[in-house]
């Protein structure tokens, strides 16, 4: 006689969909995952520690671009005499140029670069062209014997061994375009780095105070360190394939930590609850990924789809930067949907061990945020007039909002470049350091000539210099009045390329700077549109509410808006800057609008899927539209808190930094999120619910026959 042995509580089959299934067979197979994860981490991270020698560090141009076009021409036929080359400053106050002293340091920086073929032609100091007015300060040029990327790997090699040549009252300092990116990563890496380390304290605090517990704060820490080792080793591989600014690993950095910690918060959270309420772990992580684990899908879809809205600007750097995220989230999405079931799984119980001593653990459900949610229903209009006042409000600025690639300030005072740079100014003029080249046909080299010395602030002009290579091309530079910097260089370049010969084309540092920024404004509004209908689409596929899904996304405009406001008056206007430490340039830095709009856009879904995927599981239950607005705050509202709490000390410490860059990212992005969780999340969408009632769930037949069913009740 056989006999039939009940299943224990682990083994019983999950009920629920495709990811309820997911998550019990990932708690059912710990091992098996853990051991899965643990190659791929030993994998990734025998690349990952080379990251950021590997990477590549300009890429910022604009692609068929007028200016890329000279550079490329440059580097072909005037022995790599392009915006590229490396110029290096020797000045003394005491020796001219041509003094026996003078002459023998500039042959040391000859030999630094003789034999390295990723220089090309080595130019010594002209007169009248390279040569201060007074004598006392030349320019050596290397030329490029690689593309630009190539070019700032190598001044970071040699960058050393010229400034260490200085001496004896001779100053050397490797400047231009190249040593000006050298520089600037450098800077802004170190900036990233020490902001990632204090934050990461900062963070591991406000986790333990959110969740009571050591060991469930740690969980989201330990999913976001596997997702950047991951991202990290897979950013040097894709480096082999194609260049990566180096820029994309320091974004990854950020957003992983950010994201990971959203999605574990949301995660765990949901587990916790479901565990108190069925003591049996595998059942819990099926209902949390039943639940949760939609949200936090449709979470990284969204992330991904709005970044890759950032892939159509032909700008490398741009989109570099938007791959690295974007790998970074992948990462992260699948050691949420995979590494961190398993976990959870694992643990059971004991995710609330080693808790805080006052620490109570928390029910799914917040008796504060129901509290909330009642009182947003009773006084709807109040809270509606409050919060639109104030981003709109905040948001008006954003009409005056000035945008350029960034200047000579960013970069550190005691950088070698700014030194240069400065010295260049003093010693041969306001435009020396921003020299305009035209490259031109032979036949048109005097035309080409009469025309730009006729331009209007146009300094200089020199003669024309034939091809390096026998090639029917002239080169001229042209040294506008201005600081490169300045917003009438636009004007400058303009008013050149409408003068010079057609076969004439103009380019030059500013020149690519400004063809950039024209890049990025032209394709701005594109990625605008992208975005918002690909956010609008997913949520509809998810929430099948059109009302809803058009309100979610419109909304995030409002913080988006009113962050960019908040930046014009700081890093335009200059508010708070001696708070903050820091020389205002008059304007945002170019790439900002583009990047930061997606980069807002994409953490704004984060906390709409959250609460409108919460308050669309208790439609479903209950098909009361005021218990679904309720619930979805007293559900999720706790952790759309404590994630934008950690966010915002994530970012307000890139606050810090002494580069520019990294502290406008931080601001911007850190004020994007406190107002767009309390003012639009916690206030403005919950609202906006209450007041459209049914309507707010309601979809039509025909929608309704089209859409997949996606439910985000469990069971």
């Amino acid at each position: 006689m056989s006999t039939v042995t009940a299943p224990r509580p682990d083994e019983k089959q999950a009920v629920g969909g495709v990811l309820a299934r997911l998550g019990a067979t990932m708690a059912g197979r710990a091992k098996w995952v853990f051991g899965a994860w643990l190659i791929v981490l030993i994998g990734f991270g025998a690349a990952a520690p080379s990251v950021f020698s590997s990477l590549a560090g300009a890429g910022w141009q604009a692609n068929g671009s007028e200016s890329v076009q000279t550079r490329e021409l440059a580097q072909e036929h005037f022995g790599g005499n392009a915006s590229s080359a490396v110029q290096v400053v020797v000045h003394s106050e005491d020796a001219a140029v041509d003094s026996p002293q003078m002459q023998a340091v500039l042959g040391e920086v000859t030999d630094v670069f003789t034999g390295d073929d990723r220089f090309g032609e080595i130019i010594p100091p002209q007169p009248g062209m390279t040569i201060s007015p007074d004598g006392h300060t030349g320019i050596l040029i290397a030329g490029a014997g690689t593309d630009p990327d190539g070019m700032v790997s190598a001044v970071d090699d040699v960058k050393g061994e010229l400034t260490a040549l200085s001496g004896d009252g001779i100053e050397v300092y490797p400047t231009g375009a190249s040593a000006l990116w050298s520089d600037f990563n450098k800077a802004n890496h170190d900036a990233m780095i020490q902001a990632e380390l204090m934050s990461w304290p900062i963070t591991l605090g406000i986790m333990v105070l959110a969740f009571g517990s050591l060991v469930a704060a740690g969980l989201p820490l330990l999913l976001t360190l596997a997702g950047l080792v991951a991202s990290a080793g897979g950013l040097v591989l894709l480096n082999m394939v194609t260049p990566i600014s180096v820029w994309a690993m320091n974004f990854a950095l950020m957003f992983a930590l950010a994201l990971g910690i959203d999605y574990a918060l949301f995660m765990v959270a949901r587990f916790r609850g479901a565990l108190a309420e069925s003591g049996n772990a595998r059942a819990a992580v099926a209902e949390a990924m039943d639940t949760a684990g939609k949200a936090v899908l449709l979470s990284g879809l969204t992330v991904l789809v709005s970044l890759s809205a950032v892939l159509v600007v032909p700008a490398p750097a741009v989109r570099t930067m938007a791959v690295g995220i974007m790998l970074a989230v992948v990462f992260v999405l699948l050691a949420t949907m995979t590494l961190l079931p398993a976990v959870l799984g694992k643990l059971g119980g004991k995710v609330n061990a080693a808790a805080l001593p006052w620490a109570k653990h928390p029910k799914a459900r917040s008796p504060r945020f129901a509290k909330w949610g009642a009182l947003l229903h009773r006084r709807p209009w109040w809270f509606a007039a409050g919060s639109l006042a104030i981003l709109v409000a905040l948001a008006v600025p954003v009409f005056g909002l000035k945008v350029a690639m960034p200047s000579i300030s960013v970069v550190p005072e005691d950088a070698p470049v700014r030194q240069g740079y400065e010295v260049v100014q003093q010693q041969l003029g306001e435009g020396a350091p921003g020299m305009l080249q035209i490259v031109a046909p032979a036949g048109e080299a005097d035309a080409t000539a009469t025309a730009a010395a006729g331009t209007d602030r146009i300094a200089m002009v020199t003669p024309p210099m034939p091809s390096s290579d026998g090639s029917d091309y002239v080169m001229l530079q042209a040294m506008p009045d201005v600081d490169p910097s300045d917003p009438a260089m636009a004007g400058i370049v303009d008013d050149l390329r409408g003068a010079v010969p057609e076969g004439a084309v103009v380019g030059g540092a500013p020149a690519e700077n400004l063809d950039l920024q024209q890049a990025l404004n032209d394709y701005f509004p594109l990625v605008v549109g992208v975005i918002l209908v690909l956010g609008f689409l997913l949520l509809l596929f998810a929430l099948r509410a059109p009302l809803i899904a058009l309100v979610g996304t419109v909304v995030s405009l409002l913080s988006t808006a009113a962050a960019f406001g908040v930046a014009r008056l700081i890093f335009q206007e200059g508010f708070g800057s001696d708070l903050l430490g820091f020389e205002p340039q008059g304007f945002l830095d170019g790439w900002g609008p583009v990047f930061f709009f997606a980069m807002i856009f994409a953490i704004a879904m984060d906390y709409t899927v959250f609460l409108l995927s919460t308050a669309k599981e208790h439609y479903e239950k209950t098909g009361d539209a005021a218990t679904a607005m309720i619930d979805g705050l007293a559900y999720s509202g706790r952790v759309i808190a404590a994630a934008a709490v950690v966010m915002v000390a994530v970012f307000f410490t890139f606050a810090l930094a002494d580069p520019l860059p990294p502290k406008e990212m931080g601001i911007i992005l850190g004020t994007a999120v406190l107002l767009d969780a309390v003012l639009v999340r916690l206030v403005l969408l919950p609202v906006t619910l209450r007041l459209a009632g049914r309507a707010a769930w309601w979809s039509p037949r025909w929608l309704d026959k089209v859409l997949p069913k996606i439910s985000f009740s469990h069971g």
